[in-house]
């Protein structure tokens, strides 16, 4: 028989008691991010057996991003999807995944202040070799007239307007990440009670790391700066503060969330042939600028704060750099 210790809170009953603290509010948003905790649970379950059911591979068609589509790309898309309308605090939804946005026109969803981005499955070419992959997702207050549905406007905001982002990490645990303006909580999946448990209260990103993330195969095409800082990284001993050591999964979930734990940089700069870099600004690097920054990292995208970028497109794609501060410190000295 298991025996759930209960001085650990699920994410229910977190949700729930930080709502208590704030007699005024809603609650909308606690009930938008217990959603989302349920849309983990099951694609966490399609994650764990994709390799003993017809759901890895390609889906056969080709994302906005340009990107081949995998199967399990398209049903954690429609998890999301359809956790959301069926809720009762989500406006619509703008997915990696598609074109336009999803707007939940009915009266309840019309009644919703949120609406969330989201990248369903984020590192999905590492599906096939058994790699950590996740969901990234950002929530924005509407700008639109409660009441009405929800319009482009609403997504189209700077970072700096999330109230709140998170992550979801299909590892050797599974992982649930949040972060709202009060800070950031990590919560692990317990498979013998199906319920997120609160691991990591109160997370902060050191100030200080020793482990740079980039794809180095790009280092030729990187600009001056960005080689010059990691020239440093690699020159770095013992008298000078290092080792450095470099680690690159080539899964932005598991790289910056082993940097915000452990203390690091990630970087995913613009190339010669694409300067405006692979990330996309809505759905990666803006949650993890927002949850960095509450932790007490920082995120530019080389030359300004990404959280205070104003977004032209749903899509738009930014260089990204964000870790530890004394790292990215440096960085910018080198860069400057």
């Amino acid at each position: 028989m298991t025996t759930v210790n209960r001085q650990v809170l699920t994410l229910d009953e977190f949700t729930i008691q930080q709502l208590r603290n704030f007699p005024k509010a809603t609650g909308q948003l606690s009930n938008l991010l217990r959603d989302i905790g349920l849309a983990a649970k099951r694609i966490n379950v399609e994650v764990n057996k994709a390799g003993l059911v017809d759901i890895l591979g390609s889906y056969g068609s080709v994302n906005v991003q340009g990107e081949e589509v995998k199967k399990l790309d398209v049903f954690a898309n429609n998890q999301m999807i359809g956790v959301l309308r069926h809720g009762i605090s989500c406006a619509g939804v703008g997915s990696e995944e598609m074109d336009d946005i999803v707007v939940f026109d009915d009266e309840v969803s019309n009644q919703s202040k949120y609406v969330v981005l989201y990248d369903p499955l984020d590192g999905s070419s590492n599906i096939d070799v058994n790699v950590s992959i996740g969901t990234i997702f950002s929530v924005f207050r509407r700008v639109s007239e409660v009441g009405k549905p929800c319009t482009m406007a609403d997504f189209i905001q700077k970072g700096i307007y999330q109230v709140a982002a998170g992550y979801i990490i299909y590892g050797s645990s599974t992982m649930l990440v949040y972060a709202t303006r009060r800070g950031v909580n990590g919560f692990t999946l317990d498979p013998s009670i199906g319920e997120f448990c609160l691991s990591h209260p109160s997370m902060k990103c050191p100030e200080f790391g020793q482990i740079y993330s980039v794809n180095h195969g790009n280092y030729f095409q990187y600009e001056e700066g960005v080689r010059k800082y990691i020239t440093a990284c690699q020159q770095k001993n013992a008298s000078n503060g290092g080792p450095y050591t470099q680690r690159y999964i080539g899964s932005m979930v598991s790289d910056v969330h082993r940097n915000l734990i452990k203390g690091g940089i990630f970087m995913y700069p613009g190339t010669t042939g694409k300067p405006e870099g692979k990330l996309r600004l809505m759905y990666e690097c803006n949650p993890f600028a927002f949850i960095l920054e509450v932790a007490g990292g920082r995120a530019t995208d080389g030359t300004q704060r990404i959280l205070e970028i104003q977004p032209g497109s749903l899509h738009e794609r930014s260089p990204f750099f964000a870790g530890s501060s004394s790292m990215m410190d440096e960085l910018e000295d080198c860069m400057a």
